[in-house]
């Protein structure tokens, strides 16, 4: 699927256009057109097609091509770009941010730490999408905009246990949700395997999944904080009927939370869509608040999901690409990015363009302390393997959790040093 949005071109504007980072246009050699590579439903039509039209107008006589991808296969497609080896061409491609660091080893991504510091204002980026983009102490990957988890919760049923205002830290959340847990009705919905949800308390912990010591990979779910960050996971869990060997898509938790019997799920608020879809009923009955940190100053740890932008070192029109950056990651389209889509601006300074908008306002306190996986390009493998879920099972089933997460560790590491 290909989106093109053109402009009318002059050669006297080409030549008098377009500077990024010092240079002129047409200084790298390349031609009057660059191309965007979007994945599938980042952004809406509507976005790209002011983005482009305002980018072309700011840029008289270049030619913004934005080309859709679907995330399947994708890791193929930009390696071959990457590589000189595919008949398209991209100059600027957006890619998750857990992604960066197995391209960046595959080869053909180009450094843009420099460009971060002069031009993109990269001391305030979240770290849950600048640290997965750096390697080596060097920057590859931009951060574009984030998404990550909240705690979506049922109003009436809050209101009805006198819980007036939501949770700020784990004692609170716990006593409020045993107080919703009662009868048919359940306090939360966690399955036992989401463990992205685990991850945020392991790290609140001051622990990890997995830590890199003399170029080794370790797999640290048996140290002690991550099994302390485990510990209050099962606490929590134990406040529903969340499937202890089911993740939040089997069954998707979405449907189960619009039957209106359950007072909070973690999630996305990107799901309300999916829930009031279910439940019509539910509409305009459902608020967002952070997961709560260990304390009332600091909101829990997050997965960061989300993308960033990398350039193709192959690319003939770096400076062009350079400023598609630029304009993507300024403010003005920021600010356009998070209100259309309810996603968290790249920077900690941008939250406050939120405002207004319930679900995106509750996820920026927490990507304020987001976190990414591992930054291994191994990584993947391991979450294909993902022996995380098992041990997670494991535990809340009451095996002993040192031990379960001692096997759990060990996969990982052998997983990850599989190339060493």
């Amino acid at each position: 699927m290909k989106m093109r949005f053109l402009a009318v071109c002059t050669a006297l504007a080409a030549a008098t256009a377009l500077t990024g980072c010092g240079q002129s246009a047409g200084s790298d050699g390349g031609s009057d057109k660059v191309t965007l590579w979007l994945m599938k439903g980042s952004a809406s039509e509507d976005f790209i097609a002011k983005f482009t039209a305002d980018f072309e107008k700011q840029h008289p006589g270049i030619d913004l091509e934005v080309q859709i991808q679907e995330w399947k296969g994708i890791g193929d497609k930009v390696n071959a770009v990457l590589g000189g080896k595919s008949k398209d061409r991209a100059d600027v491609i957006e890619v998750g941010n857990t992604q960066v660091a197995q391209y960046v080893e595959t080869g053909g991504v180009s450094e843009v730490t420099l460009e971060g510091l002069r031009e993109w204002g990269s001391k305030d980026w979240l770290k849950g999408l600048s640290d997965p983009g750096s390697v080596n102490g060097a920057q590859y990957g931009v951060p574009w905009y984030a998404a990550n988890r909240v705690v979506i919760y049922n109003k009436d049923l809050f209101a009805a246990a006198g819980i007036k205002t939501p949770p700020r830290n784990r004692q609170e959340w716990i006593a409020a949700t045993q107080k919703l847990d009662k009868g048919d009705q359940q306090g939360i919905y966690l399955p036992g395997q989401n463990w992205y949800v685990l991850a945020g308390f392991v790290w609140d912990e001051g622990g990890d999944l997995a830590v890199e010591t003399s170029g080794q990979w370790v797999g640290s779910l048996d140290d002690e904080k991550a099994l302390a960050g485990m510990d209050f996971y099962k606490q929590l869990q134990a406040l529903g009927d969340g499937p202890k060997g089911g993740d939040e898509e089997t069954p998707p938790q979405s449907e189960v939370f619009a039957r209106g019997q359950v007072a909070q799920i973690i999630a996305t608020p990107g799901q309300v869509a999916q829930i009031e879809a279910a439940n019509p009923a539910l509409k305009g009955k459902l608020g967002f608040f952070p997961i709560p940190g260990k304390t009332a100053d600091k909101a829990g740890a997050v997965f960061t999901g989300g993308s960033d932008l990398i350039i193709p070192e192959k690319t003939a029109n770096r400076a062009r690409a350079v400023d598609v950056i630029t304009a993507l990651v300024s403010e003005k389209w920021q600010t356009e990015l998070a209100r259309t889509m309810s996603y968290v601006p790249n920077k900690t300074t941008l939250a406050r363009v939120v405002e207004g908008n319930d679900g995106a306002a509750a996820m920026a306190p927490g990507a304020a302390q987001g976190r990414a996986t591992p930054k291994s390009a191994r990584w993947a493998e391991v979450e294909a393997a993902n022996p995380i879920k098992p041990y997670m099972t494991a535990v809340l089933g009451g095996q002993d959790p040192r031990q379960a997460a001692k096997a759990a560790s060990d996969t990982m590491s052998r997983v990850l040093n599989s190339d060493r």
